[in-house]
């Protein structure tokens, strides 16, 4: 479902490669001073300053509470044995309050610290933001393109917007604690609807866009929401046929284009924001006076691929002591010296993007610009062009399809700028493993590929202002870490869940080691419990980012936290002497072989996708049988409009067949002809990979070739196109039983 349009890269720059300041974003980079930073609006940038393109596709007290610690000091990686499993109601602290809740009006202990980055004073979100404008009033927080123009918001001006939704949100009947869906592509209104809602003493919820009507009738009666926030005529048609079921629903407002049928309770987002314009502001002061660190502001949907999703309830203090430990965990900086910019894009009802483009932002006086809704069918890469962002965050799939236009686009290149290239990432790859490595010397060879290849690849991606480039969500492949590391490009790993409010472990380019997703936040502790002969056993997280339980699902939540208020991942990990954290699996993922033997799926099939260029999905498959076997997919073209996957194979997929001098040009093609030449060159990979086998238990013996490539549309794949293992397993059993008739 991902396009990517990219100009040539390893190009000279043009002759206008270094643009006037007045016609790039730099203006967006902040200068100390009193007066406004940028202008409300301005100028796109010229046409013909573009390379050409290519069609690629309480707090209850904060030094005062007894909370017990797992360990005295400043933060540290512990691996001490699990209590045994809670029995009775959860621990109360000597502020009556316990660990967690799963009410809605619910207050938790918090977990602070005697010591250290965990004993920072709790703030509301409010105080959180009003902070932000304390420090950054003038400076440009939101950039919206409108008609080839960017539309500008001060920090100031942000400000008092979320409070004029607010007191909308109350004129609305907006109730204490209960929900505001949020359903739509990333906007400001996006962000002035969640910051608005928690000011009114609501909870935030976002919904995923892809949310079918009867997914999001579940979340939006869960929540208890009183008032939806939508994007368009599409999403309001979808939520028109569930109206009648929800119950707790008093007003829908859509926030872009125009309202095409009037119906009592449907507001445009302009007559929305007039609303509270009567609601004196004596009334919202009362609701923020009253809000506490320890409460619930926002709920996060997880994406319920094993049944109904959950709703995590994240606090105040989740929030703002996250983002401030996030920001300073990964050195990034605040104005005057210099100003964050990010791009908005990922689906904000994800945790991973809310904490980026959201909390992080505020925390340190960013800016943040929103893609365009077709961001991920081909228009990103010309936001990212225009913006120029200093930190970047992508889910490992858009990393993927980076990596594969930019191979595509490689190959149509001469002869010899393939082989400056091939020896520019050679260079690349040998000098960042050194830096990794504590090697901080960069060699003359090292320059002169920087200067020849590296600075155009990311001036064509739009990434030469770049420091920051982060992976998260789901499991990224060695192979895209290492082909883009290669060009001078180290995608750093963030590892955490909804549960942790985002992040737990990060890395940054002075801090990383290729495959691990880095060492703890600060403020947080890791535990490796029940750990094998190898150092392996479920990862658990202590900290302040921990929430506060899932609303109304007692049992779920015990099973997450322990009685000692630790957070059980369900992942499995290791850490290395240097407190490097390794993720091998998830615990419901590995398969158990009729002989015992447990196997991590993900590492065998990522060697799969890397030893088989071809091969866009694979599953491993063989729980309780005397073998292991796969689900294969092939890479295609993908229709952007609907997001399905086509017939036709993708260009690095015919390059594929090319080679082998196959004749295939479609999907159907190689799997109902059975393509001898592309049979045998998956037969040869499968056996290269077995060959890395770590026993026989482990060897792939059986594969099969899929008619369809998995997508988000088709269900395989979760909103940050993770694998759907249980839905991917029932939608395809027939073929999966065939393997062991």
């Amino acid at each position: 479902m991902f396009s990517w349009n990219i100009p040539l890269p390893y190009q000279p720059l043009s002759p206008m490669g270094n643009m006037p300041n007045e016609y790039t974003l730099c203006a967006a980079v902040a200068e100390s001073g009193p007066g406004p930073v940028l202008l409300k609006s301005y100028e796109t940038l010229p046409e013909s300053l573009a390379l050409d393109n290519i069609s690629v596709n309480s707090a209850s007290s904060s030094g005062t509470n007894s909370l017990h610690v797992p360990e005295k000091g400043k933060t540290e990686n512990t691996q001490e044995k699990e209590p045994k499993a809670e029995t009775h109601p959860p621990k109360m602290g000597e502020d009556g309050h316990a660990l967690w809740t799963v009410r809605r009006d619910g207050e938790v202990r918090l977990r602070i610290e005697k010591f250290g980055f965990g004993s920072e004073t709790p703030m509301t979100i409010h105080q959180f933001v009003k902070e932000a404008v304390v420090r950054y009033g003038q400076y440009m927080a939101l950039g919206s393109k409108k008609k080839d123009r960017w539309h500008m918001l001060s920090y100031t001006e942000y400000y008092y917007e979320c409070r004029k939704a607010a007191k909308s949100f109350l004129k609305l009947g907006l109730e204490r604690f209960h929900g505001v869906g949020i359903l739509g592509f990333n906007a400001a209104e996006w962000l002035i609807a969640d910051i608005g809602a928690i000011f009114a003493g609501g909870l935030a919820v976002g919904i995923y866009t892809t949310n079918s009507p009867e997914a999001c009738e579940y979340v939006l009666n869960h929540s208890q929401t009183n008032i939806l926030v939508l994007e368009n005529e599409t999403q309001l048609q979808k939520i028109l046929q569930i109206k009648e079921k929800l119950s707790h629903l008093k007003a829908i407002i859509q926030y872009r284009g125009k309202i095409k049928e009037k119906a009592p309770d449907l507001y445009s987002w302009d007559e929305f924001m007039a609303l509270g314009k009567d609601v004196p502001d004596e009334k919202l002061e009362e609701i923020l006076d009253s809000q506490k660190p320890n409460q619930c502001c926002t709920l996060i949907y997880t994406s319920g691929t094993t049944g109904q999703p959950k709703g995590v309830m994240l606090s105040h203090d989740n929030i703002t002591w996250t983002s401030g430990m996030a920001t300073s965990s990964l050195t990034l900086n605040s104005p005057p010296s210099h100003q964050e910019i990010v791009v908005s894009y990922l689906p904000l009802s994800h945790v991973a993007a809310q904490m980026m483009d959201i909390w992080l932002p505020m925390k340190i006086g960013g800016t943040t610009y929103f893609a365009q809704p077709d961001a991920l069918k081909g228009t990103l890469s010309t936001t990212l062009r225009e913006v120029r962002p200093t930190a970047f965050l992508g889910v490992p799939r858009v990393w993927e399809k980076m990596q594969e236009k930019m191979k595509e686009a490689g190959a149509s290149s001469s002869s010899f700028k393939r082989k400056v290239a091939t020896w520019a990432k050679s260079v690349g790859l040998q000098q960042n493993v050194k830096r990794m490595n504590g090697e901080s010397d960069f060699s003359l060879r090292y320059h002169l590929a920087k200067w020849l290849v590296y600075s155009k690849v990311q001036y064509a991606l739009g990434l030469d202002r770049c420091a920051q480039y982060f992976s998260g969500a789901a499991p990224i492949t060695k192979d895209t870490l290492e082909f883009f590391l290669s060009l001078d490009i180290p995608v750093c790993e963030l590892y955490g869940m909804s549960e942790s409010t985002g992040p737990h472990t990060i890395t940054h380019r002075d801090c990383f080691r290729l495959m691990s997703c880095g060492k703890v936040m600060h403020g947080c502790k890791n535990m490796i419990y029940q750990k094998d002969h190898e150092g392996v056993g479920e990862v658990c997280f202590w900290g302040r980012h921990v929430f506060m339980g899932y609303l109304d699902m007692e049992e779920k939540t015990r099973e997450a936290i322990d009685e000692k208020g630790w957070l059980h991942s369900g992942d499995l990990g290791k850490m290395d002497s240097e407190g490097f954290l390794y993720i091998t699996g998830r615990i419901k993922e590995l398969i158990i072989t009729a002989g015992g033997e447990n196997v991590p799926p993900v590492p065998i099939e990522d060697l799969v996708k890397e030893k088989i260029p071809i091969i866009s999905f694979a599953m491993l498959v063989g729980d309780k049988a005397k073998f292991l076997s796969m689900l294969l997919t092939l890479k295609c073209q993908v229709n952007l409009d609907t997001g399905e996957p086509e017939d036709d194979l993708s260009p690095e997929a015919l390059e594929f067949c090319r080679k082998l001098g196959s004749k295939s040009k479609k999907v159907s093609d190689i799997v109902n002809g059975k393509d001898p030449l592309v049979y045998e060159a998956i037969e040869k990979g499968i056996e290269a990979v077995n060959k890395e086998a770590t026993s026989n238990a482990q060897r792939i013996q059986k594969w099969m070739i899929l008619n369809k490539d998995f997508s988000i549309v088709g269900g395989e794949l979760g909103p940050t196109t993770k694998l759907k293992r249980p839905v991917v397993a029932k939608m395809y059993q027939e073929q999966i039983e065939s393997f062991y008739q």
